[in-house]
Formats: structure tokens, sequence, C-alpha cells
């Protein structure tokens, strides 16, 4: 079996394994994510035990992970190392925060619903696959400019440095 079969079954592993812990804990449920998020109202603490139990199974298979010299399926890990918070970053946490506070779906338990064919939950994956779609052009066109003006002062520079 080739590496990458291999690793189109493990990340389809997880991922069924992942859709099966938002069923089973009722994150799927958008009144379950809004109920946690009510914090003066009838606040369901359901999100804070889901996320704990999330963080105790992260901290102990990396812990074991790390311990490898190399991951399962491919030459090496990909551990990110950027530790810089940018406007971008900021910009694109609020945005999900308040989608999620507005919907009560994030991108992962919404794409678990979507079984259900709820208007509410197509409406909400369709917003964000065109989200997704704008904000990679947005991107692009950004980088572009970020380029194209980079040129630009260097030929100015060179320019002012011949006079």
């Amino acid at each position: 079996m080739s590496p990458a079969v291999k690793q189109a079954l493990a990340a389809g592993v997880c991922g069924l394994l992942f859709g099966l812990g938002l069923l089973v804990s009722g994150m799927t449920d958008p009144n379950k994510v809004l109920g946690f998020l009510d914090v003066f109202g009838a606040w369901d603490p359901t999100l804070v035990w889901v996320m704990v139990g999330a963080i105790g199974v992260h901290a102990l298979a990396y812990r074991l992970i790390r311990r490898r010299s190399a991951s399962l399926f491919a030459s090496g890990f990909r551990i990110p190392t950027r530790r810089d918070v940018d406007v971008k970053l900021v910009f694109g946490a609020a945005l999900f925060g308040v989608g999620w506070g507005l919907s009560g779906y994030c991108p992962g338990p919404s794409l678990v619903a979507l079984a259900s064919l709820h208007s509410g939950v197509i409406v909400f994956v369709a917003a964000v696959a065109l989200g997704s779609i704008v904000a990679a052009k947005l991107e692009t066109r950004f980088a572009r400019n970020r380029r194209s003006r980079s040129v630009d002062e260097e030929t100015s520079n060179e320019a002012c440095a011949a006079e």
C-alpha cells in the first residue's frame, strides 16, 4: 500500500472517530453549543467536558507521538512553529467566534450535522465554503499587491540611487 493511500486511510479513520465523538457528545446539536455560550441564562457545561476530554487525549497522544523519530505514514512531523499574533489571526478568530455564537455550529460539527440535511446546517456549510473561497481569492490578491508594491519600491530605490 502506498504512503499516500495510508495517509488517506489514517485521515479517514481520524475523521470518522472525530465525527463519532461529536455525535456521541451532542456537539452537532447547535442548541447544545448555544447553551454553552449562554453563561447568564440556562448554561450547559457539556462543551467544557468535551474540551477537557479532548485536551486529555491530545496531551497523552502528543507525548507518545513525540517519542517517535518519524510519523507512521510520512517522513517526519509537521509541527507549527509560528507563534506570532497578527491581524489576520485576530480577525479570523473573531469571525469564527461570531459565526459560532450566531449559528451554534463550528466547521467540524457542521460537516457531521450535514448528514441531517437540516436547512440551517446546509446554509452554514454553504456560507463556510463561500467564505473560504472568498478568503483564498482575497489572500491571493493581497499577496500579488504586496509583491507588486515591493517590486515598485525596489525600482524606485534603484532609480534614486542611480541619480
